[in-house]
């Protein structure tokens, strides 16, 4: 393990939430800030792993980080249910490498050329090299795991893996099908999405002593979460602003991706208007951008959406009854106001 030079008091809360749930993103992750820097640099340590000639693709990759999401769900699990330790900071770098590894290919899929507010990897550098890296991203993730006293991490990380690139090719595979469902679409959403946000909840409670029943209400609610921020994400890509948002938005409308916003049209739209929106995503051309935004409006699909991810987040809430009062669960519940803040402010 790389981080056992580390001081496990160093990962623990640092502050408390206001009585009042916080609504700024960096209020709530300020409970596991240190914890968060320590995965960082853990990430930075990873890119010696590589062969020289290719650590300038390997450093670009693992140290553009977003939020981290993931991360902070490690801790904060750990957090809710017992211990926290240098266990956790491993395998919150593994799932966030894992996490990097799959931008690397999805913006290759989907032909983006930003990613927060920076080139793609793809884009500066080819499809070629990033496909091989973001392969050698999930190898060398899976190595890391490989080193815990048992199986079982290497095991949870490997199966999680497995399931995210096959919700990948599930959503590929939908492209263009005009046939799919809601079942479909939420399936693959929890598969690519849901899946790393559960393990990370799931080990992060596991690694820190938690009980087998509180490991698994904290899994199920990173399953809600992360199908709602799948969700979010994918109004986003509609209803959002590129320079606000940091990232290539439309992508999804280009690549014949029905998302839920348009599957809310596919199901309750007059037939005329049905094949409209089929006609402009299977010929898709940007003029027919403020057509598809009709379309939206008038089938009032980002309400409906919204609805949908109230659903989830309620679900994440409802998962979290199990668990004793903490900072750590305020601040779990307080990811769930968060994003249901950023539903809100979709379209505004």
């Amino acid at each position: 393990m790389f981080v056992t030079e580390s001081n496990t008091g160093t990962a623990a809360v640092p502050g408390t939430l206001s009585p009042k749930s916080p609504r700024q993103w960096r209020e709530i992750v300020s409970l596991v800030a240190p914890f968060m820097d320590q995965v960082a640099k853990g990430l930075s340590e990873q890119v010696q792993a590589f062969d020289p000639e290719i650590t300038p693709y390997a450093r670009y990759a693992l140290t553009n980080q977003g939020k981290q999401i993931r991360p902070a769900l490690v801790a904060l699990s750990g957090g809710a249910a017992g211990k926290m330790n240098d266990a956790l900071i491993t395998v919150a770098v593994i799932i966030e490498m894992v996490h990097l590894a799959t931008l690397v290919h999805d913006d290759i899929v989907d032909e983006a050329e930003l990613r927060r507010s920076q080139p793609t990897l793809a884009a500066n550098w080819g499809n070629q090299i990033s496909v091989l890296l973001g392969d050698c991203l999930f190898a060398h993730a899976v190595s890391i795991a490989a080193s815990f006293p048992t199986p079982d991490v290497c095991r949870a990380v490997a199966l999680a893996t497995n399931r995210v690139c096959s919700g990948e090719i599930l959503q590929t595979h939908h492209r263009g099908n005009f046939k799919i469902d809601r079942a479909d679409y939420f399936k693959a959403v929890e598969m690519k999405t849901g899946e790393l946000f559960a393990l990370s909840c799931e080990l992060g409670a596991k690694l820190s002593g938690g009980t087998p029943r509180i490991c698994q209400a904290l899994r199920d609610y990173g399953m809600a979460l992360g199908a709602a921020y799948q969700i979010y994400d994918d109004c986003l890509d509609l209803f959002g602003s590129e320079a606000t948002v940091g990232k290539s938005l439309g992508t999804d409308l280009a690549s014949g991706k029905l998302t839920l916003p348009l599957l809310i049209v596919m199901e309750h739209a007059a037939s005329n208007d049905r094949d409209l929106l089929q006609e402009m995503l299977s010929g898709w051309e940007h003029k027919y951008l403020s057509g598809i935004f009709e379309l939206l409006e008038r089938y009032d699909a980002l309400n409906h959406s919204r609805g949908i991810i109230d659903q989830y987040l309620g679900a994440a809430r409802d998962a979290l009854g199990l668990l004793q009062p903490s900072e750590s669960l305020r601040a779990l519940r307080a990811l769930t106001d968060f994003l249901a803040q950023q539903t809100e402010a979709l379209g505004v």
